[in-house]
C-alpha cells in the first residue's frame, strides 16, 4: 500500500490482518484492532510501556497552544468515543490525507507502518539550537504494529531500527534544519509507537531486532518508505 486517504477513500483495511483498520476522520486518524497489543512509545497520551486496542493521531494546527497536550488529548479521545484507557494519542500538523502505510509478512512476524510526516520544524540532534519547554506541533509520527511476539529489548531495537530509518530518509531527501543548516535527523516533537499482537506466528519470540536481523531489517526498510512517501507532496 501507499497513501490511502489521498483519494475519497476514508478506510483502510490490511491486506495481512484482518481486524486491523485505519480509519480517516475529520480531525484524526484512528488505527484500531479488537484484540489489543502490547505497547512501548513515546506517544504523549498512553505513552511508555501499555496494553491498548486504539491509536489516535490527532490533526492540529501550526499554531495550537501547546502548553496542555494532553490534557487535549484526553478530552479529545473521550470525544471521540474510544476507550481512554486503551487509547493511545499521537497530534500531528502533518496533512493526514498524506499518511502512508506499509505492510509486509516476514519470518514470524507481519508488519503493518503507519506514518505521518510534517517537517516543518525539522531539527537535527547532536548540535546545539534553540530548545523549547513545551510541545510544538509539526512532527513524524511513526506507528508499527508486529504480529508476532517480542521481547521489550527487541521492542526497544524495533524503535532503534525505524529512528534511524527515519534519519537516513530525510537525509536521502535532503530535509534541512533551517537553523543550523545541517541535514535534519528528525523534527522537534517527533513521536514513535510499536505495538505487539502475540497471538500471531507463536514459533518463537524474537528476541533482537536490530538491523541485522530480519524483522529489523524490515521495519527500516518500511519506515524508510513510509517517511519520503508521506513527506513528499
Amino acid at each position: 500500500m501507499a497513501r490511502p486517504f489521498e483519494g475519497t477513500t476514508a478506510s483502510y483495511h490490511s491486506a495481512i490482518w484482518p481486524g486491523l483498520s485505519i480509519q480517516l476522520k475529520e480531525q484524526h486518524i484512528v488505527v484500531h484492532s479488537q484484540s489489543g497489543f502490547i505497547t512501548l512509545g513515546s506517544a504523549l497520551w498512553g505513552g511508555g510501556l501499555g496494553d491498548s486496542s486504539h491509536f489516535v493521531n490527532l490533526h492540529v494546527s501550526k499554531d495550537f497552544d501547546c502548553s496542555m497536550p494532553e490534557k487535549t488529548l484526553e478530552s479529545l479521545i473521550l470525544e471521540f468515543g474510544y476507550p481512554l484507557n486503551k487509547t493511545v494519542g499521537l497530534m500531528t500538523a502533518a496533512h493526514l490525507h498524506r499518511t502512508s502505510v506499509q505492510e509486509e509478512i516476514g519470518d514470524q512476524y507481519g508488519l503493518v507502518v503507519c506514518t505521518t510526516s510534517g517537517v516543518g520544524n525539522a531539527a537535527r540532534a547532536g548540535v546545539q539550537r534553540t530548545v523549547y519547554s513545551s510541545y510544538r506541533p509539526g512532527t513524524i509520527n511513526i506507528l508499527m504494529f508486529i504480529q508476532g511476539s517480542m521481547t521489550a529489548s527487541a521492542m526497544i531495537e524495533g524503535i532503534m531500527a525505524a529512528t534511524e530509518a527515519k534519519a537516513a530518509a530525510l537525509q536521502n531527501m535532503s530535509i534541512m534544519d533551517p537553523e543550523t543548516e545541517l541535514i535534519a535527523t528528525g523534527t522537534t516533537s517527533d513521536a514513535i509507537v510499536i505495538a505487539c499482537d502475540s497471538r500471531y506466528f507463536q514459533g518463537g519470540v524474537h528476541q533482537h531486532a536490530g538491523t541485522a536481523t530480519d524483522i529489523g531489517n524490515a521495519i527500516g526498510r518500511l519506515v524508510h518508505r513510509s517517511v519520503i512517501e508521506s513527506v513528499s507532496s
